[in-house]
């Protein structure tokens, strides 16, 4: 009898030893280069011929650039796995969206990921930037749903394997919100992409491992990890697939963790969280009043007396009392919002990536009109007069009816999509899209006026830049680094220069004089908007650090407020030609601020807060 029970024991334990093997594909990137679906192809090809793979994961930047055609090309590869596969988006997904973010788990079924395997639970997210270029961030709905997989979890001791495209560490801007809730199970490991190249890292005491991209690079052929279970512990192997007649090679394991339960809920160790010293050094700042959303906020804030509104990634617009902060209303759309809204009288318009323009009633959120375009759309209206002027994904630049939404005329050869707001004159209207170009319509018929493009590639486009119009010149701001000056009326070049090394966040001054321009490293340039070669006026160093968000820089009763994307916002006093004060929000990327004047701002940041600052100089 002893022995029967010994034995039954042993074959229990047996099962539940068995070795767990998956494949741990990352950064695939289809779409760019040109070897990248092919490296992907062999990939599966590979994996589909080794009968002892579990399961596959995909740990983000599937795609290149986010596009539709990216996502089907990468989504008909990945069809071919005869293995469970799980997937989510990285940054290169949802940066450059033409989609909104909408596409990904329209495409791939899901875009996080919670299923077990033996006695683990494996779980995964996903982590942008969503439509905005900044550090990486973790969606504030997908921060609640990792709290809510970790209170599934709650007084079990199951183990946890967990992962993300960013490592868990500064480079994520929330990466404590994700550790914290980790750390109340029993998590083990941690893996993650983004960095193409095999790591061994360590989140806070959770052993963390980064794997290879996928691509080629400069090899002739590209490369994954196979992850293997066994006795409590887990091994990386990189895994060079089968092409043609030469065999596939599994590597000897570069990397190995022993899995144990360290205790996290327990320790009372602390480690680096994002400081907010700056508010007490600065304390002549503080927030009258302070809101969470339950979202992301991916667009800034506009105000109309007593209202502000602002859309949310829950496909909401949001309607606030400017003076305590307590919702008016709500309209809801059937997509995720990033277009900034624009307000005449009132009337709201508005855009949603479920294809659909909207006029709302200002005073309480009915829907006044709406047009379908079939196609998301995360560009912002402009308002000029009678008429409403926005792009959208699918091609095209309309002019409609503020009255009614009747197409007043449809430009249809746009390339690239648009994603930011355009500027008119008395007979132009202005805009840049995601195919390296910058447009000039006739605001009667939609013609073309004039087009102009930096000749670099997509990821360099004049897209994301609001552009500045002002003395007959358009001045703009694009990601390759280059502030450039055009005529408006003949789209030549007046003047270029890479001086100053900012990426887009640009803005112009109540008086058009100045021209601002935020670097990539610490300082505001003001740069003459008359003259005939990039002539700077004068700087302020603000000692933000590196910053690469496209947030506009505005101006108002003699401050310059400059966004950024780790959640400063600084106050530069344009007289005294230095910073006034900074308060800090959030660690995540501040969107465009409205100045509400006597010292005072609303500002929304992508993590989901809306504040309103008030400044109150001593005396």
């Amino acid at each position: 009898m002893i022995r029967l029970i010994a034995l039954l024991l042993s074959v229990s334990v047996s099962a539940w030893a068995q070795p767990i093997r998956f494949a741990f594909v990352t950064d695939t990137h289809v779409g760019a280069p040109e070897t990248a679906a092919e490296d992907l192809q062999r990939t599966v090809n590979d994996i589909n011929a080794q009968s002892d793979i579990d399961f596959v994961v995909f740990t983000g930047d599937v795609t290149d650039f986010g596009t539709e055609e990216e996502f089907m090309t990468a989504r008909r590869i990945i069809d071919g796995l005869t293995k469970k596969w799980y997937i989510f988006p990285g940054n290169h997904d949802t940066k450059w969206s033409e989609n909104g973010c909408n596409s990904f788990r329209k495409i791939f079924g899901a875009e996080r990921f919670s299923f077990d395997v033996g006695k683990y639970r494996f779980i995964g997210c996903g982590s942008g930037p969503n439509m905005r270029m900044s550090p990486g961030l973790a969606a504030r709905e997908d921060v609640l749903w990792l709290r809510a997989e970790a209170e599934k979890l709650k007084g079990t001791d199951r183990p946890v394997i967990f992962m993300n495209h960013y490592p868990l560490d500064p480079a994520l801007a929330n990466w404590y919100l994700l550790i914290d809730e980790l750390k109340k199970t029993n998590v083990q490991a941690a893996l993650c992409g983004h960095g193409h190249a095999n790591k061994e890292l360590d989140f806070e005491g959770i052993p963390g491992t980064m794997g290879r991209s996928n691509l080629r690079a400069k090899e002739s052929v590209g490369a994954y990890n196979i992850v293997t279970m066994r006795n409590d512990s887990m091994y990386f192997a990189v895994r060079t697939p089968t092409v043609g007649e030469t065999l596939g090679q599994t590597a000897v394991p570069w990397r190995t963790i022993v899995l144990e339960n360290h205790q996290f809920s327990k320790s009372k160790q602390h480690y680096e969280r994002p400081s907010y010293a700056v508010n007490q050094q600065y304390s002549t700042v503080r927030a009258v009043w302070e809101k969470q959303d339950s979202s992301d906020v991916g667009a800034g804030v506009v105000v109309d007396g007593d209202l502000a509104i602002y859309p949310n990634t829950n496909g909401q617009i949001v309607a606030l009392s400017v003076a305590d902060g307590n919702v008016r209303w709500r309209f809801a759309t059937n997509g995720k919002v990033y277009s900034t809204p624009a307000i005449q009288k009132d009337r709201v318009v508005v855009a949603s990536t479920d294809g659909v323009i909207y006029c709302l009633d200002k005073r309480t959120g009915s829907l006044l009109w709406k047009v379908e375009t079939g196609k998301p759309i995360v560009a912002c209206p402009l308002i000029d007069g009678k008429v409403v002027y926005i792009g959208s994904s699918e091609g095209k630049f309309r002019a409609l009816s503020l009255k009614n939404g009747a197409e007043r005329w449809s430009f249809t050869s746009v390339n690239g999509f648009v994603e930011s707001v355009p500027v008119a004159d008395k007979r132009t209207v202005y805009f840049g899209s995601w195919g390296s170009t910058l447009y000039a319509l006739n605001k009667k018929n939609g013609l073309p006026v004039w087009t102009w493009t930096n000749g670099k590639s997509r990821n360099y486009s004049p897209a994301a830049t609001v552009p500045v119009l002002t003395n007959g010149r358009i001045l703009i701001q694009t990601p390759d680094r280059t502030v450039t000056a055009i005529d408006a009326k003949t789209g030549k070049e007046i003047w270029k220069s890479n001086q100053h090394k900012g990426f887009e966040a640009s803005g112009l001054s109540p008086d058009q004089s100045l021209f601002y321009v935020k670097c990539m490293n610490d300082t505001l340039w003001a740069m003459s908007t008359r003259s005939d070669s990039a002539q700077p006026e004068w700087f302020v160093n603000c000692n933000y650090g590196y910053e690469i968000s496209p947030s506009p820089i505005t101006e108002r009763d003699g401050f310059i407020y400059v966004p950024t994307d780790d959640g400063v916002l600084y106050a530069v006093d344009r007289q005294a030609k230095q910073v006034a004060w900074a308060h800090k929000l959030s660690n995540a990327m501040l969107n465009r601020v409205w100045p509400l004047g006597k010292g005072e701002v609303l500002v929304t940041t992508m993590d989901g807060k809306v504040a309103r600052l008030r400044y109150q100089p001593k005396p």
